[in-house]
């Protein structure tokens, strides 16, 4: 008899070998992804929307930008739910038959609710967050000048409260026979 999928809680990861429970690990995931995937919905039709992001651990949020109007924008208006999700790609795994190939990877899904920050000083500490992860070596008044009221009424800076989370990996030995690296096919 197979499970009612949908009547499990949304982290529960199908494969629970594969399942990563070990808070340390997903935020330093989090913590190092360089990109990310939102998914908001609106009138019942899905929207993905890939971009930069910065992880608050203090905060248990995440933070991000879009333009100030735009799709993310209207959706989030209409229904504050998303999920959040990065990831990494790992070796391709060779197999002898078609359905037995594989890959690594590992990945983090976030639930939570997405709002926009009205609190200016709170929204340019989240910027600068960001600019901070992005651009570690240059420093706000010594390379560049800080954002400024004018430069922030023109983006969208969005805080994403997390309710709940899950993590997943796939990973096999190093003397996996023919294991490579997408784009560097083995000779």
């Amino acid at each position: 008899m197979s499970k009612d999928y949908a009547s499990l809680p949304l982290t529960e990861v199908r494969r629970s070998d594969r399942a990563v429970t070990d808070e340390g690990w997903i935020k330093a995931f989090l913590g190092r992804a360089p990109v990310c995937t939102l998914a908001t919905v609106h009138d019942g039709q899905p929207f993905i929307n890939t971009n930069l992001f910065v992880y608050d651990e203090a905060a248990h949020a995440i933070y991000m930008h879009t333009a100030r109007v735009g799709r993310t924008q209207a959706n989030v208006s209409a229904d504050e739910r998303v999920c959040f999700s990065i990831h990494d790609m790992g070796r391709l795994l060779p197999a002898d038959e078609a359905l037995e190939f594989s890959v690594e990877y590992s990945g983090v899904v976030v639930f939570g609710r997405a709002s926009i920050m009205t609190d200016t000083a709170a929204a340019k500490r989240a910027l600068q967050m960001l600019l901070d992860k992005y651009f570690p070596h240059l420093k706000p008044g010594e390379h560049y000048r800080a954002t400024t009221d004018a430069e922030l009424a023109r983006t969208a800076v969005y805080r994403i409260t997390i309710d709940s989370w899950s993590g997943k990996q796939k990973k096999v030995g190093d003397d996996f026979p023919g294991a490579f690296l997408y784009g560097q096919q083995p000779e």
